[in-house]
């Protein structure tokens, strides 16, 4: 096979690349665009970790390629640099310095002082985590701890509300993971976050196939109720099946007004068998905290009349190809990956081992919950029905 040619990307080019892979497009159809394989755009992607590098911008307190051509000139008729200084209103000083640091009088070159001038501003900013390192050993300590970059930073501002030596954003301990070259923290510490993947991806990035199976006498998430709409009382579940090896699968669902998640083992995916596991699973819970339950569109829930006969539970059902309207449940779902990596065999979790991953999400600060846990709500839910 034909070697195609090494191309040489333009910074419009780049531009593009950025712009689709922030929007979750794939590499491999950004690469298509250039008639290239997936590979010609990972390079450049992965670079800083799939996180879009700042552009850089010259300050205004810098001398321009303009003014810089106008010294050259004034050095070739012989202008004293005084005089160049004061037709462009700058200090002599400036003049002075920007000549001396360019090879002097007889080679100084405007394009070429100019260039240097953009490679010598090229010194990044030092990271808040390099600067305060007993600020990154504490983030270091809650990674290790599996929570993620936005919990840590909402949990540092309650702890340190008046020292902000003591407070970082998520977005730089994001970046201080993703570009090693900062040097705040270990790449290995990657490995605790929720998904962990060698380059940061776009929030609007899915791998959602569109497998709907028909549902007879389907209810549309269209007849729910305004108060399941808008989390204003808990009870209200939203449910999906996560996916392994050897036709393995964990029903997975969560409370939308809480965020509390519960994980039921099934013993396979035909409807009999997940809708027994969900029987089972609702009657564990109090009848003022488990109302409804939104489904996607799998044939796994085919069998919804019969779940709604034992437990009075109503069901509802998104719209075909929209999970995101039950955005709490896909979430969790992306969360638990980082137990049940995709492609593994998930029989082999007891409901024991399942209980206890649920229990180290529930018991997570959450940003949504003003940096409550799930289970702290849920319990104050509990109580409330007692």
């Amino acid at each position: 096979m034909k070697q195609r040619p090494r191309i040489y990307y333009t910074e419009e080019q780049k531009a593009m690349m950025w712009d689709r892979w922030q929007k979750g497009e794939t590499l491999g159809s950004i690469a298509r665009l250039f008639n290239r394989y997936h590979s010609s755009i990972e390079r450049i992607i992965a670079e800083s970790g799939g996180i879009r590098p700042t552009p850089r911008q010259r300050s205004l307190r810098c001398l321009s390629l303009a003014e810089r051509e106008e010294i050259s000139r004034g050095i070739a008729t012989g202008q004293s640099l005084r005089a160049i200084a004061t037709s462009l209103n700058r200090a002599p000083s400036t003049i002075s310095r920007e000549i001396r640091r360019n090879n002097g009088l007889d080679k100084y070159r405007a394009s070429q002082a100019d260039k240097a001038a953009w490679d010598r501003a090229h010194r990044p900013k030092t990271c808040k985590l390099v600067e305060h390192r007993s600020l990154a050993r504490i983030v270091t300590r809650k990674l290790q701890l599996e929570w993620s970059p936005e919990q840590i930073a909402g949990w540092l501002k309650q702890a340190y509300p008046d020292n902000e030596n003591y407070q970082v954003s998520h977005e730089t301990i994001y970046r201080s993971l993703y570009i090693q070259a900062r040097g705040a923290l270990k790449k290995e510490l990657l490995q605790h976050l929720r998904r962990t993947r060698a380059m940061r991806r776009s929030r609007h990035h899915t791998q959602k196939t569109p497998d709907h199976g028909q549902i007879t006498d389907a209810v549309s998430i269209s007849e729910r109720p305004a108060s399941v709409e808008d989390r204003a009382v808990p009870g209200h579940w939203e449910g999906d099946l996560i996916m392994g090896s050897n036709n393995s699968q964990i029903a997975t669902l969560v409370e939308r007004n809480t965020r509390y998640v519960l994980l039921a083992k099934v013993n396979g995916k035909d409807s009999k068998t997940v809708v027994d596991a969900l029987i089972k699973q609702a009657h564990k819970l109090p009848r003022e905290l488990y109302k409804s339950l939104t489904w996607d569109r799998g044939s796994e829930l085919a069998e919804h009349k019969r779940f709604t006969l034992a437990t009075d539970i109503k069901v509802f059902f998104c719209d075909p190809q929209n999970p995101w309207q039950r955005g709490s449940n896909e979430n969790t779902n992306g969360l638990l990956r980082q137990y049940f990596p995709k492609g593994t065999d998930l029989s082999v979790h007891s409901q024991i081992k399942l209980n206890a991953v649920a229990r180290k999400l529930n018991e997570r600060p959450r940003k949504t919950l003003n940096y409550e846990t799930p289970a702290e709500r849920f319990n104050q839910c509990v109580a409330s029905t007692g």
